[in-house]
């Protein structure tokens, strides 16, 4: 019998996998038996900031140095969970200072007592940073590494016994959760905890020790207190008899140990949404609605006990929840309507931007919220290959289907959003598209490592403003959109995309400011003009056996010369001077002075000789700017008998043809070019020669 759709679906689904978790995840015992699990793994009862902090490090590291400081990349960051759609680029130094903060409070080094603020522009991955720590606690918490706990309460009758009648006659048991998932050695007797603690700590393989703190809260407590009282003070027959321990896996959408709070209209919005409200129905059974079993402690705070809240734009909530929030940092405690405080464990991130910061910042009666925050800030990227990774993430091969993305059109999309993002050079003669390409990791003539770390720390606003990557992004989408069915999208289309969309950009509220960024775009063109240009030239002169035999004759007249010998020339036989013109003619092609070409000589030779004590033959290739002055050389021997302007032209003969098509093929092969951007590039390259031509005649 062939087997059904249906079947074909649900044999991919992992039966006796999801059987064999489910029964792991919704683990039950009694509390002999969680003591048992605490001493084999005390990391069990670590609270919320260590659990947080050995999530972020369970997902790895890499380390790197970069202009001569030490780099921590973690790979939490990358977005383990799905696939990288979340991964965060650029802002390493941001990431380092929050888990330096989170391992601080691990610690209890009074981090803890502070609000971790994340603080930036509009689109700078904020949202992302905290969406992640609360997805991440989610998964974490299902892994045998971040197993957590929690307790429930088989609570006496009106009988005094801990059963309930059922329908026909019958019993059954009832076990009432604690509201908020509490850690089951808080059930400790508090003058016993530290003696627990010091013993688990001896076992426990950590940067920081556990510690034992905090009050059962109401519902606990009122359970504790009536149990204890009917059992004569007997704590241990009431831990036996009505305390059962389970897993507790955390989650948002089940409000289970992650929360989130966001500001709503003030008329709609109470502080009961944070600290819980009265249950109605269950005060005419107990008779008050001061009895902690007939209150919700649904709020936000309660809900996030074990885990971590976020706080969605802070500073425009209403005063009355900051002082809420207040409390839950510095105290570690809330306060329910007509309750005592009531202890909690949880990681409170919050985020603002750029104007309702500065808006605090004047607020002299703010100064208490000031004083209990951890502005860590999250600026946009200013190095643009980490600006290329988060377009290529959302517009690389794999997402764009049926419609070819030219070469560069992204790398000129993300150049012009850093600049908008950079400040104007103060040094003389640096140019602020030489600044972004220092910024890169491109080395300059005259500016070394130090140079450019200087030239970061005088530029203290980089990145707190300029054009969100949300902006790029939507434009990119727009030319997507706007091409035809199996066209390809360029540059051009592109940057036309970012000028239309200007005129209309929320964000800029100066014409002053408009015009900057139009300039900036201009700058790209020309950066993407040469770039083309480059590519075009090098697939002309692609020819290797032409370059290293131009590179044999280059290094043998330099040889030559640097040793102030002659040279026998290869067709006469004759013994001649160093070709002092072929030298210049390829040393001008990277800009080489007549004042340099001594240094610039004697470094090729220098570097011949250090490969020959290794043993190694002197390759081109390995020196970038010798292999760019030979490529140009070659293209201007070959760029005439290849007539690439005659592409503006109507009429082309079919040598030429034959020899533009080998170009166009290189292209294809070498550069990722599509057969249509492949003759688009070359006739605009064309066209550019054309006018160099031109104005060469003029």
């Amino acid at each position: 019998m062939s087997e059904s759709g249906a079947d074909k679906i649900l044999s991919v689904v992992k039966r006796d996998v999801i059987a064999t978790e489910f029964k792991e995840l919704h683990w039950t015992g009694t509390f002999r038996d969680y003591l048992d699990k605490v001493m084999e793994d005390p990391r069990i009862a670590r609270n919320a900031y260590q659990r947080v902090y050995d999530m972020v490090l369970s997902h790895g590291t890499d380390e790197y140095v970069e202009r001569k400081e030490r780099v921590t990349r973690y790979r939490f960051f990358s977005d383990p969970f799905s696939g990288g759609k979340d991964s965060i680029f650029g802002i390493e130094p941001s990431l380092m200072k929050l888990v330096s903060h989170l391992k601080a409070a691990a610690c209890g080094f009074g981090s803890e007592k502070r609000i971790l603020l994340l603080h930036g522009p509009v689109g700078s991955a904020k949202s992302t940073v905290a969406r992640l720590l609360k997805r991440g606690l989610e998964k974490y918490s299902r892994t045998d590494e971040g197993a957590l706990y929690t307790y429930e309460w088989r609570t006496l009758n009106r009988s005094g016994e801990g059963v309930e009648r059922g329908g026909a006659g019958g019993e059954r048991e009832v076990w009432e959760p604690c509201p908020m998932h509490e850690e089951p050695l808080k059930l400790l007797p508090i003058e016993s905890r530290d003696a627990v603690a010091e013993q688990l700590n001896e076992r426990l393989d950590a940067p920081y020790d556990l510690r034992l703190e905090g009050d059962l809260c109401p519902f606990c407590r009122v359970n504790l207190v009536e149990l204890l009282a009917h059992y004569d003070g007997d704590w241990q027959k009431v831990v036996e008899k009505h305390i059962r321990v389970r897993r507790l896996v955390l989650s948002e959408k089940d409000r289970v140990g992650i929360g989130t709070f966001q500001p709503k209209d003030e008329k709609n919005q109470d502080a009961t949404e944070l600290t819980g409200d009265i249950n109605y129905r269950k005060i005419a059974e107990y008779g008050s609605d001061s009895d902690p079993r007939a209150f919700n402690f649904d709020g936000e705070f309660n809900v996030a006990n074990r885990g971590m809240i976020e706080f969605i734009e802070v500073l425009k909530l209403d005063v009355a929840f900051l002082y809420d929030l207040l409390g839950a940092t510095a105290e570690h405690s809330i306060k329910p309507k007509k309750f005592p405080q009531t202890d909690i464990d949880e990681v409170i991130i919050a985020h603002t931007n750029e104007p309702e910061y500065r808006r605090l910042q004047a607020n002299e009666l703010m100064e208490a919220f000031r004083d209990r925050t951890v502005k860590i800030d999250v600026p946009y990227n200013v190095e643009l290959d980490d600006e290329v990774k988060i377009y290529r993430r959302d517009f690389g091969p794999e997402k764009v289907r049926g419609k070819h993305v030219a070469p560069h059109t992204i790398e000129t999309a993300a150049m012009w959003s850093v600049l908008t993002r950079m400040s104007e050079p103060k040094q003389a003669g640096l140019t602020l598209m030489q600044k972004l390409k220092l910024y890169n990791g491109k080395m300059l003539p005259g500016f070394t490592e130090d140079a450019v770390k200087e030239l970061r720390a005088e530029s203290e606003r980089e990145g707190m403003e300029g054009i969100s990557p949300r902006y790029v992004q939507d434009k990119i989408s727009n030319a997507l959109v706007a091409a035809e069915s199996g066209t390809c999208i360029n540059p051009f289309l592109v940057m036309n995309e970012l000028e239309a969309g200007l005129l209309h950009h929320s964000l800029i509220t100066s014409e002053d400011l408009r015009r900057r960024y139009r300039d900036l775009l201009a700058l790209v063109k020309e950066e993407y003009e040469d770039v083309v240009k480059n590519e075009v030239q090098r697939a002309i002169s692609a020819d290797e056996e032409a370059i290293s035999r131009l590179c044999a004759n280059y290094i043998d007249n330099v040889k030559a010369y640097t040793q102030k010998e002659k040279i026998r020339n290869p067709y006469t036989g004759r013994v001649e001077e160093p070709d002092e013109r072929l030298m210049r003619s390829i040393e001008e092609k990277i800009e080489i002075p007549e004042s340099r070409k001594d240094v610039f000589r004697s470094e090729i030779m220098n570097a011949i000789g250090a490969l020959a004590v290794e043993g190694r033959a002197f390759d081109f290739r390995e020196n970038e700017r010798l292999q760019r002055a030979l490529e140009l050389k070659l293209f201007e021997d070959q760029k005439d008998s290849i007539k690439l302007t005659s592409l503006v032209s109507s009429v082309i003969d079919r040598e030429t043809q034959e020899k533009i098509d080998v170009v166009k093929s290189r292209l294809i092969k070498n550069y990722g070019y599509c057969e249509s951007c492949a003759a688009n590039i070359l006739g605009f390259v064309a066209s550019i020669f054309a006018r160099g031509d031109a104005r060469e005649r003029d």
